[in-house]
């Protein structure tokens, strides 16, 4: 059987990798080390060129389904790792099938959660990573995909401004649909309480989180915190047709969530113009999250994580307002602080320390030790200064982010 490679630009070098043998014998390199997530596939990242990969080991219709639903999810604009390609037709030396092969691109600086854990996560931060797991559930459902197997293991996570951001890993089970149902809705909060429950109770019998954490607690927080989000997304409201500034509030409402309103829904009742009198019923029927992330972009060009980005866009009203700079093109202003703040602190980190954090991580992590400077100072800590500090003190007791991906 001839070996067959569908890729998204392919890399030559795919084909001189040692596909006769199995996953779980291939050799380093092309295989690297670096932590991965537990799955029930053989699944290794490995090094081709300059691109690392993840492949997995999966059946041939399986691997295209996932190719292809995943390519579907990223032109979407959903958080979703990247596919890259499937390789089939696969046989060893002996001449027997091999099985078919999905690549991703690996995520830097992303996390799988037993990671975070072995790396110090305490569970006071458990509600940190559920919130991000609950954006990523809501995202996927507003978009009419079903995941069918919601859980931890199938998430990674990434640092966003001291919370996290999750990304979509496995879309095996997952179907797209034109509109998702409640009842599918409901499906996966189900699934998403069993499986993640199961996990914590796994992580206490390997004492990698404290034996006192509540389970039943944490899956009630996913669910109540689900049901929030997806109400303020999608829920009806309804006021009188003198309360009209209340759309304007409701938008910025799910601006101050990270979503921008694509298309509102707006009926009138008991008034043909909405005058006095009548009633007003507004609904999004289409919200896009990213709206920091968009914002930052446009002003600065720089691609962050959304939380990220809306420190930064406080820390550029803060530079604004210091400098007295309120009358200018806020597009001036930004450029500005770019050059003259943000490039030159992140600047700062030393080379063999950059694999720690990525920059808008480092600093945001540079903004909160400012703060606690400033605060033991008793005035106002230069920023430089401060990251200087956090440099010194702080950034070499650290975890390598970069080194902990699948």
């Amino acid at each position: 059987m001839a070996l067959h490679v569908v890729a998204s630009r392919p890399d030559p070098a795919l084909l001189t990798l040692p596909w006769s043998s199995s996953l779980a014998e291939w050799p380093e390199p092309p295989v690297v080390r670096l932590p991965r997530g537990l799955s029930r596939h053989v699944v290794r990242i490995i090094q081709v060129e300059r691109q690392t990969l993840v492949a997995k080991e999966t059946e041939e219709a399986i691997a295209f389904r996932e190719y292809r639903m995943l390519r579907e999810l990223r032109q979407r604009g959903l958080p979703t790792v990247t596919a890259k390609g499937v390789v089939t037709g696969r046989t060893d030396i002996d001449g027997d099938e091999l099985p078919a092969t999905l690549l991703t691109e690996h995520l830097h600086f992303s996390l799988p959660y037993r990671s975070l854990f072995q790396q110090g996560l305490g569970a006071e931060r458990l509600p940190n990573l559920i919130d991000a797991m609950v954006v990523l559930l809501v995202r996927l459902h507003l978009a009419g995909f079903y995941w069918g197997d919601v859980s931890l293991s199938n998430v990674l996570f990434r640092r966003d401004a001291g919370g996290f951001a999750a990304y979509l890993v496995d879309a095996e089970t997952g179907e797209l649909t034109p509109t998702l149902s409640d009842r599918m809705r409901e499906h996966d909060i189900t699934i998403a309480r069993e499986n993640v429950f199961a996990e914590l109770m796994d992580l206490q019998a390997s004492a990698e989180l404290d034996a006192e954490v509540p389970g039943h607690e944490i899956i009630d927080m996913l669910e109540e915190r689900y049901r929030a989000l997806w109400a303020d997304l999608t829920a009806v409201e309804e006021f009188e047709s003198g309360e009209m500034w209340r759309i304007e509030k409701r938008i910025e409402r799910l601006n101050d969530l990270g979503f921008d309103v694509d298309e509102l829904d707006i009926v009138t009742e008991g008034s043909a113009t909405g005058g006095e009198g009548g009633r007003v019923r507004i609904q999004p029927k289409v919200v896009e999250a990213g709206h920091h992330r968009r914002e930052l972009s446009a002003l600065t060009g720089l691609d962050v994580e959304d939380a990220q980005a809306r420190r930064l866009l406080n820390d550029i009203a803060a530079f604004t307002a210091h400098h007295g700079l309120g009358d200018l093109d806020r597009t001036v202003v930004a450029n500005r602080w770019l050059l003259e703040v943000y490039e030159p602190l992140t600047a700062m980190v030393p080379p063999e320390a950059r694999a720690k954090l990525e920059p808008a991580e480092f600093f945001h992590e540079v903004l909160v030790h400012r703060w606690y400077l400033s605060e033991q100072a008793g005035h106002e800590v230069d920023i430089f200064k401060s990251a200087a500090d956090y440099i010194e003190r702080i950034l070499p007791t650290r975890p390598d982010d970069s080194r902990a991906g699948h």
